[in-house]
């Protein structure tokens, strides 16, 4: 009896997998962070850094102060420090990303983010601020957008890309793999249009915006995972965005 209830659940697990589980944020991504800098064929963070890069390069960084909120591990900061900065701080939530930040960057100047307000950063303190693949984990993004812009300089630029709420709409999640199971990491859809308004209505200007689909020049990254089948369901779907705003 043993041995067929054992078959039993074999087959079930195969036919009925298990949901993937969800993390809160702080803690998905201390686990992430052991292996977040070898992720070689990762869609989102390969779309990211070609969104990103190219948001950048209307941006004049020579000798200006610049925060990254959500550094993660510094995965941008070699193409942020090419551009000459006078400063750059990292922000993140989890301790675990930024020690791996630290590990690369010793001199590096770091926060832990607790909360939305920023309450321990002086007003006016950053020329630029970035944020990529980090707005979807707040829920309350009025009260984070309105911070950054307390902390963003007359004439400061702001650059943020994310998730597309789209594809998270429509079942799409953040996730990664960790001793052999798949870990899903909170996420919060906000439309573009909203965090468009917020920024607007802190005297930002829209300079530029970005935008990447799931489309057959991508559709190579979901083979190689054997889900073909999540590609049909996305295809046409924007995946990620950027945005570029200035304060004038």
């Amino acid at each position: 009896m043993g041995s067929i209830s054992t078959f039993k659940q074999n087959i079930h697990r195969r036919l009925f997998p298990a949901a993937i589980k969800e993390y809160q944020v702080i803690k998905a991504y201390d686990i992430w962070s052991e292996n977040y800098d070898s992720q070689p064929g990762n869609l989102m963070l390969d779309l990211d850094q070609i969104v990103f890069s190219k948001l950048l390069d209307a941006v004049d960084l020579k000798n200006k102060a610049v925060a990254d909120i959500g550094c993660g591990t510094g995965r941008h900061w070699p193409i942020i420090s090419e551009k000459k900065p006078e400063s750059l701080t990292g922000f993140d939530f989890s301790p675990g990303m930024l020690g791996k930040l630290m590990e690369k960057f010793p001199d590096a100047h770091t926060h832990i983010i607790t909360d939305n307000s920023f309450s321990n950063i002086p007003d006016a303190a950053y020329d630029v601020i970035v944020s990529t693949l980090t707005l979807a984990h707040i829920e309350h993004i009025e009260e984070a957008i309105n911070a950054w812009c307390r902390l963003l300089k007359p004439n400061g630029e702001i650059i943020i890309t994310d998730f597309h709420p789209d594809a998270l709409a429509s079942g799409g999640q953040r996730t990664f793999k960790h001793q052999n199971r798949h870990i899903a990491v909170e996420n919060f859809s906000h439309a573009t249009a909203t965090i468009k308004d917020i920024l607007l209505k802190n005297g930002l200007t829209l300079v530029n915006e970005e935008e990447r689909k799931v489309e057959e020049s991508v559709k190579h990254y979901y083979v190689a995972q054997n889900a073909a089948h999540v590609y049909d369901k996305f295809k046409g779907l924007p995946i990620i965005y950027g945005i570029h705003f200035r304060r004038v």
